[in-house]
């Protein structure tokens, strides 16, 4: 069986962190989202993957290769420009000669739920239960069938979601073709499932886990998910006087100084230092050539790739992009004093506990106070004593 994964879009709703890199190449639990799915597909035996690619698709190339080194083998077919779902299923189209996995690529779903969608007939819709059917498109489900499907609605037929997961035969080609732009100008995926739904053909399969990372708090939510069943694999150096409890990932050339007390699930990547009198706190995933230095408290966050976080820091349920530096004192918030749910530029993320989304390449002085909810664009400056809070545009400098 082959499978065709969506990757070509930015995931605008992810900004400041997608200003550099597509949505799908978003680190959790030490490795890029696509690589969790891809792993995923693989380990339910299908190995004949193609990879509908686009925005930055220089990076998921670089990384991914052919896919050899991750057991599988990887096609590449551009979506030059984003014109829906339904077309960048169509790109796929020359590739495929048999029954199909198709799969969004920003997306948590377990192998165990793979190999059951594709031990049916198809065609299969993945659906799932959840509290907020509003924000996304809602299914109803009559004996294991889908008969209705409707975007998103603030009064939803029921709780029962679309996935983004399917099993096509080679007949969707022949549907796509037929149908028309949206009133978003781009050709939808699920107005090609309408002929299904009619028919009465189209089945449905109920996830037993699903996570849709659509913003970067999703990104949170996801990683403590996957770090949960992690086993902990020392490859690093841990001096004496350090605390480890739970379950810790240190990768090769990274050492953790005296005086750290670090509580797992946690993972900290290649080449990064930690400590002295460092804490880490459950959830929280350090990158490579990260600087975690003296008295710095971070937890539950997502730090990228080559950030310092070196003298007297707090980053509490913070997301943090690549090359940022914190200067000495400088603090994330990540509660209000109301306990109320923490908003980021007027959207709900749902969460009593987040602090921040930083961009890549953000600088901070000493002594910097960062409120609860602030997002931060990629390359800001940001002076010395400062109070940020809200939306910072991308290279904002702040005095």
């Amino acid at each position: 069986m082959q499978c065709v994964i969506l990757a070509a879009g930015e995931g605008s709703r992810m900004r400041p962190l997608t200003s550099s890199r597509p949505k799908v190449m978003l680190p959790l639990a030490g490795k890029p989202m696509l690589e969790h799915l891809i792993r995923n597909v693989r380990d339910a035996g299908i190995t004949d993957i193609i990879l509908v690619v686009g925005y930055h698709e220089d990076a998921i190339r670089k990384w991914f290769d052919n896919g050899l080194k991750f057991g599988v083998s990887i096609r590449y077919v551009v979506q030059r420009k984003q014109m829906g779902t339904a077309d960048a299923l169509r790109t796929a189209e020359p590739f495929i000669h048999e029954q199909f996995l198709m799969l969004n690529g920003d997306m948590i779903v377990e192998t165990s739920d793979l190999l059951k969608i594709i031990g049916q007939p198809g065609p299969v819709m993945a659906t799932y239960t959840t509290a907020h059917p509003e924000s996304f498109g809602v299914v109803t489900v009559e004996n294991d069938k889908i008969t209705t499907l409707e975007e998103k609605s603030l009064h939803p037929k029921s709780n029962i979601i679309n996935a983004g997961a399917y099993l096509f035969e080679t007949g969707i080609f022949d549907i796509l073709k037929k149908i028309s732009p949206s009133s978003r100008g781009e050709y939808e995926l699920t107005d090609a499932l309408t002929d299904y739904i009619g028919k009465g053909r189209l089945s449905a399969y109920s996830l037993s886990v699903w996570m849709d990372v659509g913003y970067p708090w999703d990104m949170l939510c996801a990683n403590e998910h996957l770090l949960a069943s992690i086993s902990g694999d020392i490859l690093g150096t841990v001096e004496e006087n350090v605390v480890i409890k739970g379950q810790l990932i240190l990768g090769k050339g990274s050492v953790i100084k005296s005086g750290t007390y670090i509580e797992g699930p946690c993972i900290i990547g290649e080449n990064t230092s930690v400590g002295p009198n460092a804490y880490l706190r459950p959830g929280t995933t350090v990158g490579n050539n990260c600087h975690i230095g003296h008295a710095v408290e971070i937890k539950n966050s997502i730090i990228f790739d080559d950030t310092k976080i070196p003298h007297y820091n707090y980053i509490g349920d913070s997301v943090i992009g690549s090359r940022c530096n914190f200067g000495a004192g400088t603090k994330i918030a990540n509660l209000r004093h109301d306990h109320g749910i923490v908003k980021v530029g007027g959207v709900s993320t749902g969460r009593k506990k987040f602090g921040a989304v930083i961009g890549d390449d953000v600088l901070f002085g000493i002594n910097c106070s960062i409120n609860t909810g602030s997002s931060i664009g990629s390359g800001a400056r940001v002076a010395p004593n400062s109070l940020v809070s809200g939306i910072v545009e991308k290279d904002t400098v702040i005095t």
